[in-house]
Protein backbone atom coordinates (compact mmCIF):
# COMPACT_ATOMS: atom_id res chain seq x y z
CA UNK A 1 0.00 0.00 0.00
CA UNK A 2 1.32 3.43 -0.94
CA UNK A 3 1.69 5.84 1.93
CA UNK A 4 2.64 8.87 -0.17
CA UNK A 5 -0.44 8.52 -2.39
CA UNK A 6 -2.58 9.28 0.65
CA UNK A 7 -0.96 12.72 0.92
CA UNK A 8 -0.85 13.84 -2.72
CA UNK A 9 -3.65 16.29 -3.35
CA UNK A 10 -4.97 17.34 -6.73
CA UNK A 11 -7.65 19.47 -8.31
CA UNK A 12 -8.31 21.80 -11.20
CA UNK A 13 -5.58 24.45 -11.25
CA UNK A 14 -8.17 27.00 -12.42
CA UNK A 15 -9.92 26.71 -9.05
CA UNK A 16 -7.12 25.55 -6.72
CA UNK A 17 -4.01 27.72 -6.31
CA UNK A 18 -1.74 24.87 -5.15
CA UNK A 19 -2.01 22.62 -8.21
CA UNK A 20 1.06 22.86 -10.47
CA UNK A 21 0.26 23.98 -14.01
CA UNK A 22 2.01 22.11 -16.84
CA UNK A 23 2.46 24.21 -19.96
CA UNK A 24 3.34 21.73 -22.71
CA UNK A 25 2.25 21.06 -26.27
CA UNK A 26 -0.24 18.22 -26.72
CA UNK A 27 1.98 16.65 -29.37
CA UNK A 28 5.69 16.83 -30.19
CA UNK A 29 8.16 15.16 -32.51
CA UNK A 30 10.24 12.28 -31.12
CA UNK A 31 13.60 13.27 -29.66
CA UNK A 32 13.19 16.96 -30.52
CA UNK A 33 14.06 19.44 -27.77
CA UNK A 34 10.77 20.66 -26.30
CA UNK A 35 10.12 23.30 -23.67
CA UNK A 36 7.94 22.39 -20.68
CA UNK A 37 7.01 25.15 -18.24
CA UNK A 38 5.76 24.61 -14.69
CA UNK A 39 4.02 27.32 -12.72
CA UNK A 40 1.61 27.77 -9.86
CA UNK A 41 -1.30 30.10 -9.28
CA UNK A 42 -1.98 30.90 -12.93
CA UNK A 43 -5.69 31.50 -12.26
CA UNK A 44 -5.62 32.18 -8.51
CA UNK A 45 -2.42 33.68 -7.11
CA UNK A 46 -0.58 31.65 -4.50
CA UNK A 47 1.14 33.62 -1.71
CA UNK A 48 4.90 33.91 -1.87
CA UNK A 49 5.84 34.90 1.66
CA UNK A 50 8.08 33.45 4.33
CA UNK A 51 4.96 32.17 6.09
CA UNK A 52 3.25 30.64 3.03
CA UNK A 53 5.07 29.65 -0.16
CA UNK A 54 5.82 26.98 -2.74
CA UNK A 55 9.18 25.39 -1.88
CA UNK A 56 9.72 23.17 -4.93
CA UNK A 57 8.46 21.43 -8.06
CA UNK A 58 9.36 18.00 -9.41
CA UNK A 59 8.67 16.97 -13.00
CA UNK A 60 8.43 13.34 -14.11
CA UNK A 61 7.68 11.55 -17.39
CA UNK A 62 5.92 8.20 -17.51
CA UNK A 63 6.33 6.70 -20.99
CA UNK A 64 3.45 4.61 -22.34
CA UNK A 65 3.93 1.02 -21.20
CA UNK A 66 6.66 1.92 -18.69
CA UNK A 67 6.50 0.65 -15.13
CA UNK A 68 8.15 3.67 -13.49
CA UNK A 69 8.32 7.40 -14.21
CA UNK A 70 11.65 9.11 -14.92
CA UNK A 71 12.46 12.28 -13.01
CA UNK A 72 13.12 15.10 -15.50
CA UNK A 73 13.86 17.82 -12.99
CA UNK A 74 13.71 19.25 -9.50
CA UNK A 75 13.30 23.00 -9.04
CA UNK A 76 13.85 24.63 -5.63
CA UNK A 77 12.64 28.12 -4.73
CA UNK A 78 14.74 29.40 -1.87
CA UNK A 79 14.00 33.14 -1.37
CA UNK A 80 10.68 33.86 0.32
CA UNK A 81 11.13 37.43 1.54
CA UNK A 82 14.54 37.27 3.14
CA UNK A 83 16.14 40.67 2.51
CA UNK A 84 13.04 41.52 0.46
CA UNK A 85 14.06 38.94 -2.18
CA UNK A 86 11.61 36.46 -3.68
CA UNK A 87 11.97 33.49 -6.01
CA UNK A 88 8.84 33.06 -8.11
CA UNK A 89 7.75 29.41 -8.44
CA UNK A 90 8.20 29.03 -12.20
CA UNK A 91 10.43 26.45 -13.89
CA UNK A 92 11.43 25.68 -17.47
CA UNK A 93 12.60 22.24 -18.58
CA UNK A 94 13.88 21.50 -22.06
CA UNK A 95 13.49 17.81 -22.75
CA UNK A 96 13.70 15.23 -25.53
CA UNK A 97 11.07 12.52 -25.25
CA UNK A 98 11.26 9.33 -27.34
CA UNK A 99 7.64 8.25 -26.94
CA UNK A 100 4.18 9.33 -25.89
CA UNK A 101 3.28 9.33 -22.23
CA UNK A 102 2.31 11.42 -19.25
CA UNK A 103 4.04 14.41 -17.69
CA UNK A 104 3.57 14.47 -13.92
CA UNK A 105 4.27 17.53 -11.79
CA UNK A 106 4.36 17.72 -8.00
CA UNK A 107 4.55 20.92 -5.98
CA UNK A 108 5.15 21.40 -2.26
CA UNK A 109 3.47 24.17 -0.25
CA UNK A 110 5.02 24.69 3.18
CA UNK A 111 1.53 24.88 4.75
CA UNK A 112 -0.73 22.75 2.53
CA UNK A 113 1.60 19.92 1.53
CA UNK A 114 2.01 18.02 -1.73
CA UNK A 115 -0.03 18.69 -4.88
CA UNK A 116 0.07 16.93 -8.23
CA UNK A 117 -1.09 17.38 -11.79
CA UNK A 118 -0.49 15.50 -15.03
CA UNK A 119 -0.74 16.08 -18.75
CA UNK A 120 -0.71 13.61 -21.63
CA UNK A 121 1.80 14.27 -24.38
CA UNK A 122 1.76 12.52 -27.74
CA UNK A 123 4.91 11.89 -29.75
CA UNK A 124 4.29 11.88 -33.48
Amino acid sequence: MSILANYLQTGDWKGEKHVPVIHAPESISANVLTEIKLSIGDAIAHPNTLEHHISWFKLFFLAEGAKFPVELGTYNFMAHGEGEMFTEPVAIAKVKLPSSGKLIAISYCNIHGLWENSADITVI
